[in-house]
């Protein structure tokens, strides 16, 4: 480390983004994090210094908006760029040091052993665990026709028991309601912890700390039990995640003892479920606003698939329900922020980032530059054609990050979400009741009330 903090400067000095003269841009970030980057990169350019806090306690953010500086800090410099930062440390003390959370030897013996179970064949076989779990909803809409429902809410739950049950098999129904009931307390508590300046320690019995303690009790209890199961031999009704990861070994890496299985557990139902419900419900909510791509996206499933269930071979055959998707995950990307720490000072698009900065990626803003999205707040999902993609950066769309830390488990998400849209949109028509849904970043981008659809069943 010591050799490349010996690295030269040489660009110029990062712009601030004004704000006031004690607090900086403090109240700004509280009340609308994504809204300020967007604003940052409109008013200062393609790298900008944010501060936010009083003097002794204030934070400066420096934040990178194009393609190009995404690349250099996910991939091309990425061990440059690691996940040291504050936030960083409340989700590992919180879900555990999985592949999300951890870094160097332990984030590559985890990615040694996890990756087996990551292939595209192997990915493809949870294909009917998805489609059974999405059956389940449509067929609840179909009794009740004209109904308005919150599609954020319920493609979070048919997120949730999807990835639960590739991950728990016959488990499933054990761990849904847990989590359901304990991760919004604990994903509340990283998020005022992480962003705030000053923290009392976890063990402290403040009613936070409490509270959260109890829900982290709770969850670890029923991850603990089905994996005692899973290591006793006890059988699991099929090749469960669980059962796969408890098996996993190598001469070079060893296996996963039981508190790191439980991490991988965790880390896969925060990343598994919240992401993918997101895509999920925003492509629904924009289809439901844009009734012509709507009947191009049916058109598309509807000659394709006719009344058969789709198959993960199906995501080559339907090619505008995927652009449909990729649309829907730049205007809403799942991961609206990245953070990383500078580990020796770097030059970014000419601009120079100190050692030791907190570094902030939107692809929230990436998405929308308009240097690479011309229009950029219009739904379109032709920007997605093979020839238009051809003609972009790499980075103008990553939202699943990218370089060595990008996500293992984007094909099955894209999986998951192409045969959930494919069902859901083959059996209803969705008209937008919510015309304007605010969001807001937290772990994940989160909608700030429901998404509602007015739902029509297209049977008969």
């Amino acid at each position: 480390m010591a050799a490349a903090d010996t690295r030269t400067e040489t660009g110029t000095e990062v712009p601030a983004l004004g704000g006031m003269p004690l607090l900086g841009s403090l109240f700004d970030l509280k009340s609308d994090s994504l809204g300020t980057y967007l604003r940052a990169q409109q008013q200062r350019g393609d790298v900008v210094r944010i501060t936010a806090g009083p003097p002794g306690l204030r934070a400066e953010l420096y934040c990178v908006f194009s393609a190009e500086g995404a690349q250099q800090v996910l991939a091309s410099e990425s061990a440059n760029f690691r996940k040291d930062n504050a936030f960083y440390q409340e989700l590992r003390d919180s879900f555990g040091n999985g592949l999300l959370t951890s870094q160097d030897e332990d984030y590559l013996r985890q990615r040694r052993l996890v990756q087996p179970l990551f292939t595209k064949r192997r990915v493809d076989g949870y294909a009917g665990a998805v489609a059974a779990e999405t059956q389940a909803v449509v067929a609840g809409w179909a009794q009740a026709p004209g109904e308005v429902v919150d599609v954020g809410e319920e493609m979070m739950q048919l997120a949730l028991r999807a990835v639960a049950r590739i991950l728990f098999g016959t488990d499933v129904e054990a761990t849904v309601d847990v989590v359901d009931r304990c991760f919004p307390v604990i994903t509340e508590y990283v998020l005022r912890r992480g962003y705030s300046p000053a923290n009392f320690p976890r063990t402290w019995p403040t009613p936070g700390n409490k509270r959260a303690a109890a829900a982290m009790d709770e969850l670890y209890a029923v991850c603990d039990r089905i994996i005692a199961e899973r290591r006793s031999g006890a059988p699991a009704g099929g090749e469960d995640l669980l059962s796969l990861l408890a098996a996993a070994t190598s001469t070079d890496d060893g296996e996963f003892d039981a508190a790191e299985l439980r991490d991988q557990v965790l880390i896969f139902l925060l990343a598994g479920h919240e992401t993918t419900a997101t895509s999920l419900a925003f492509s629904l909510h924009l289809l439901a606003r844009h009734p012509e791509q709507q009947a191009r996206a049916r058109e598309e499933i509807s000659r394709v698939l006719g009344d058969r269930t789709p198959e993960a071979a199906d995501l080559d055959r339907l090619p505008y329900l995927t652009q449909v998707l990729k649309e829907a995950m730049r205007l809403y990307p799942a991961a609206p922020v990245i953070g990383r720490s500078s580990v020796a000072a770097t030059e970014v698009g000419g601009r120079t980032i100190p050692a030791g900065s907190d570094v902030i990626l939107a692809p929230w803003v990436t998405h929308r530059h308009p240097g690479y999205w011309p229009d950029p707040d219009r739904f379109d999902p032709d920007r997605f054609t093979p020839e238009a993609e051809a003609g972009r950066p790499r980075y103008a769309w990553f939202p699943f990050g990218g370089g060595p830390r990008a996500c293992i488990g984007q094909h099955f998400s894209m999986l998951e979400s192409v045969i959930a849209l494919a069902m859901i949109l083959r059996a209803h028509e969705f008209e937008a009741v919510d015309t304007d849904v605010p969001v807001s970043a937290g772990i994940t981008l989160r909608a700030d009330g429901p998404i509602r659809c007015r739902i029509r069943s297209t049977a008969g």
